[in-house]
């Protein structure tokens, strides 16, 4: 198998993030049913946009740091960085799916954390 390299893993990953960081800004009330969630109020919402801020800045951390040297000490942190947070993403999302606050769509939370999980620990180890 091919490996990837830095830069067109992190336009990858930096694209996912922003496609759902924009979503969640400007869809919220389309984004959240399909995962059985329901937004009531305009608080809820709110909560939604605010959510957008932290995709949004793990998609643009990613693409400004696209040129990463393989191997060096920065790619190293990134993709250490990049690995937990997903794995954060996979224990939340997976709580939520457990609990049946999740419903749906919801499953393929957990499962988009994990996979983006394990791609950056694949790198995380392609950059040693």
């Amino acid at each position: 198998m091919k490996k990837i390299n830095n830069r067109t893993f992190l336009i990858v990953h930096s694209s996912i993030y922003a496609i759902f960081a924009i979503t969640l800004l400007f869809l919220p009330q389309v984004m959240w049913p399909v995962y059985g969630l329901q937004l009531n109020d305009k608080y809820a919402i709110f909560l939604s946009q605010h959510n957008s801020i932290f995709l949004g800045g793990i998609a643009i951390l990613g693409f400004l740091f696209r040129d990463v040297e393989e191997g060096s000490k920065t790619a190293h942190k990134l993709f250490t960085g990049l690995m937990l947070t997903n794995i954060l993403g996979v224990i939340i999302t997976l709580y939520a799916a457990l609990t049946e606050i999740f419903v749906g769509f919801g499953w393929s939370d957990p499962a988009f954390f994990l996979l983006m999980a394990v791609m950056s620990y694949i790198k995380l180890n392609n950059n040693k």
